[in-house]
């Protein structure tokens, strides 16, 4: 279970031939990724919200004679995946591919600088529909070419075995996965242990194309990756949301020409900062004396929802809006102002980090000068920091790096400035029929989508809790199911409190606890005797200590008078009585604290259970509980507090069931419900 338990926990625009397309793809790549795997020193950190991808040829080759080869596999590659990208809108950048040609350090996987092949990312930020369209992506591609073999993994790693966790065989972990996972024929490849125990990558490689029977992943690892991209491609086409606004002619001009371009002004308004906020309040290239014109523009739900669930107050210099009587007219208004907003800080932030080589790549290349200890621990603003701070920026742009930066953060300001300079005017908007905005009820419910997503997982942990349980404790009620009256009749509460404690005495380790099984038992520890030794030690020890403050009295770091010497060394000789003072001091104040409350009347006591004789002996009772507070009865507490939050569930997944679910036992659902009484 701790296998499981770890990979859950681990628990989201193609190059075309034409000139054209190459320009849009250009312009939408981010200067978080302003080169896709740039080398040495200069390489900034990847996200974390990143999906990587490999594909290699068969069989792999070492020699870089391969570089014509992959090139036209990458237009082929291109070409199969245009039908299903072209109109697609990407959260960040596009699905690309680049050839990679021994020796390549900037490979993003060290083990395949050695290989000819394609890789690319994808950084898919808070819409993961990205990072699972890339996969299905993937698989198309594994299966219009058989011969190729591919791999993808992301921060979390292979997060495909994540999606197939409670299929997986035992050995299979995070720590045994590395160069095992493959795609290859719209399969799933699982190179086994007992084949190659420690892989290297050729080594996998060689396995798969040689023998892909034996490293073909079980049907039910296949089942659980297929369901999660079936409904891929119609599932990236709905996650489309195409709505209304009246944004300044300039936008309305960008986007008729450029409407891949919306990805870069919605991450510019949602990515904001001080210093960026300043370009959208002087509006010096966007929407500053303009008219407001109508257009339809298309971009993913989850852009929708950055740019509508953020409160943004207009830039006095921005065009007149409609007011806010006119709910429609004003809703389309305020939504294209911070389009507009988002264009004018995404265009003016690209071109200074242009001119003045600024961007992710300087910024990685400031952290290793850091890191090699170049400002010498100057403090930042002081003068000697500056000169070297000056130093390096002059030596950065000097750099090829710094160039291709430059031009690849200059790239859509290029573009922009290109279609801005073409004739336009209102008019040319004014006449075109404007469809409506989509519905956006999506945006505020889902509840019953999340419920039944919970359910399904629900159903699939006890699926496997129910073939991997112990064969010892199985009971032939629960094969009937939770709702059978067999069930309800075998069914003993004592077994939960028994339950509990076996699991409480179990050992945990980093990869979380588990619930007791046999694999426990070569686990030899006699706790009761371990903690009896340690007590044993703590007590010589602070007896030492004592005689020792008592033998050297003045030494201590204290200073006391010497009239206090003689008190302290009785309370060392009494210690024991003190603390057993205190405790009976300190139990009689936190049981007349408690009295004052309601605490007490929400447990189960000893004395509760005993049957009442009559109304009088209650009442006296009830009179010595509340004088002594008579103990708590712990077992029948346990067990009331987890049948109480068994039937607060409501046959719903929740935290009782799942816990007893992992200890083996299954509570019976209340057959009275929905009866009349």
């Amino acid at each position: 279970m701790a296998t499981r338990i770890v990979f859950c926990n681990l628990s989201m625009d193609l190059r075309k031939k034409s000139e054209s397309w190459q320009v849009s793809a250009e312009c939408r790549v981010q200067s978080a990724e302003v080169m896709e795997f740039p080398s040495s020193i200069f390489s900034p950190r990847p996200s974390d919200d990143s999906v990587f991808y490999a594909i290699y040829s068969s069989p792999p080759s070492s020699s870089s004679s391969s570089s014509d080869t992959l090139h036209t596999l990458h237009l082929q590659i291109m070409e199969t995946v245009s039908p299903f990208t072209s109109d697609y809108i990407w959260q960040h950048q596009p699905f690309t591919l680049s050839v990679s040609t021994p020796p390549n350090p900037s490979c993003p996987c060290p083990s395949s600088s050695h290989l000819p092949h394609l890789h690319g990312h994808l950084r898919f930020g808070d819409n993961l529909d990205d990072e699972w369209f890339t996969v299905f992506l993937l698989f198309h591609i594994s299966l219009h070419f058989p011969s190729l073999s591919l791999r993808l993994w992301d921060s979390d790693g292979d997060f495909l075995l994540i999606e197939a966790a409670f299929h997986l065989p035992r050995w299979l972990n995070p720590d045994t996965s590395h160069h095992r996972l493959f795609l290859r024929h719209a399969n799933l490849h699982i190179v086994p242990r007992n084949k190659l125990p420690h892989p290297s990558l050729l080594d996998s490689l060689n396995f798969i194309a040689t023998s892909p029977h034996q490293s073909l992943a079980s049907p039910s690892i296949q089942r659980a990756i297929q369901k999660r991209i079936q409904d891929y491609p119609h599932k990236a086409m709905s996650n489309m949301h195409t709505v209304r606004v009246r944004v300044p002619l300039s936008v309305a001009q960008v986007l008729k020409h450029e409407p891949l371009l919306i990805s870069l002004a919605v991450e510019g308004f949602y990515d904001r900062d001080v210093d960026s906020m300043k370009f959208a309040a002087r509006l010096q290239r966007f929407g500053k004396g303009e008219e407001l014109v109508c257009v339809s523009v298309k971009m993913s739900r989850a852009m929708y929802a950055q740019l509508v669930q953020q409160r943004f107050q207009a830039p006095k210099c921005y065009p007149e809006m409609p007011g806010r009587i006119d709910k429609e007219g004003f809703a389309e208004a305020e939504l294209g102002m911070k389009i507009a907003c988002g264009f004018e800080m995404m265009y003016q932030q690209r071109k200074c980090d242009g001119e003045e080589g600024k961007g992710t790549t300087w910024d990685a290349f400031r952290n290793s000068l850091d890191n090699s200890g170049y400002f010498q621990g100057q403090l930042p603003g002081s003068s000697q920091h500056h000169t070297l701070m000056h130093t390096a920026q002059e030596y950065y742009r000097n750099t090829s790096l710094h160039s291709k930066a430059s031009d690849l953060l200059n790239a859509p300001v290029r573009r922009i400035d290109e279609i801005l300079a073409l004739p336009h005017s209102a008019d040319d908007f004014k006449d075109q029929e404007v469809p409506p905005s989509d519905d956006d009820s999506w945006l505020y419910g889902g509840e019953e989508e999340l419920n039944s997503v919970l359910m399904e997982r629900q159903k699939e942990m006890e699926l496997y809790d129910l073939k991997h349980k112990k064969k010892g404790k199985a009971k032939e009620g629960q094969d009937a199911g939770p709702s059978s009256a067999s069930n309800a009749d075998e069914f003993n509460p004592c077994d939960i409190a028994k339950t509990m404690k076996a699991f409480v005495h179990k050992l945990s380790s980093y990869k979380g606890a588990e619930a007791p099984e046999d694999r426990n038992k070569e686990v030899d520890l006699d706790v009761d005797q371990f903690i009896e030794d340690m007590e044993s030690i703590m007590k010589h020890s602070g007896g030492e200590l004592a005689n020792s403050n008592v033998e050297e009295g003045s030494s201590s770091d204290l200073d006391f008078d010497d009239s206090d010497e003689s008190d302290i060394a009785e309370l060392d000789e009494d210690n024991e009585d003190a603390e057993d003072t205190f405790m009976r001091s300190y139990s009689d104040v936190m049981t007349e604290e408690l009295k004052a409350t309601t605490l007490q009347k929400s447990f189960v006591r000893a004395n509760e259970q005993i049957p009442k004789k009559d109304q009088r002996t209650s009442k006296a009772s009830e009179h010595i509980m509340d004088e002594d507070f008579s103990p708590v009865d712990v077992d029948v507490n346990l067990v009331k507090s987890f049948l109480d939050s068994f039937s607060s569930q409501q046959g719903l997944p929740g935290p009782a069931s799942n816990l007893l679910g992992l200890m083996g036992l299954q509570l019976p659902q209340d057959g009275q419900k929905g009866k009349g009484r």
